[in-house]
């Protein structure tokens, strides 16, 4: 009588496990940097999707004969930047979401770190701008992640 082999040994179980455990070791930090790469670039993509907001509602403005830039980024609605862009931002308080500290300041989380952006309107005083001209939405917070989503 031959009998065929129907289950596996094992050494066969314990060399899939510890395959499996090796390529799981390899992909796990690499999703975890993908995860980061990917909060880096939505926020960089926010930042020209704001910045080209205001110069269009800038331009949309000297049509009317106003030369003044958009006092405020936000109606009075919920969202952020609803004023300059087609679809808000909903704000958020975790890594990869921005929040309003202030009036004309904003926080973008990444890495754990609070990234503070600033927009200055026509009414903005340039020593509290940074001396900055007025029309300008930029990362203010030194040391933090800035180079990272504005570069």
């Amino acid at each position: 009588m031959n009998k065929s082999k129907n289950a596996f040994t094992m050494i066969e179980l314990v060399f899939v496990i510890v395959v499996l455990g090796i390529l799981s070791a390899v992909a796990i930090p690499r999703f975890a940097a993908t995860r980061t790469d990917a909060q880096i670039t939505k926020a960089r993509a926010d930042i020209a999707s704001i910045r080209a907001g205001i110069i269009n509602e800038r331009q949309s403005r000297l049509f009317r004969g106003q030369s003044n830039f958009i006092a405020t980024l936000d109606s009075n609605d919920n969202n952020l930047f609803s004023s300059v862009m087609t679809y808000p931002i909903t704000p958020g308080s975790t890594n990869g979401h921005w929040s309003q500290t202030g009036a004309k300041t904003y926080t973008f989380k990444v890495k754990n770190v609070n990234n503070t952006f600033q927009y200055c309107d026509t009414n903005t005083t340039a020593a509290s701008c940074n001396g900055l001209n007025p029309g300008v939405f930029i990362c203010t917070t030194v040391g933090a992640s800035c180079g990272l989503l504005t570069d």
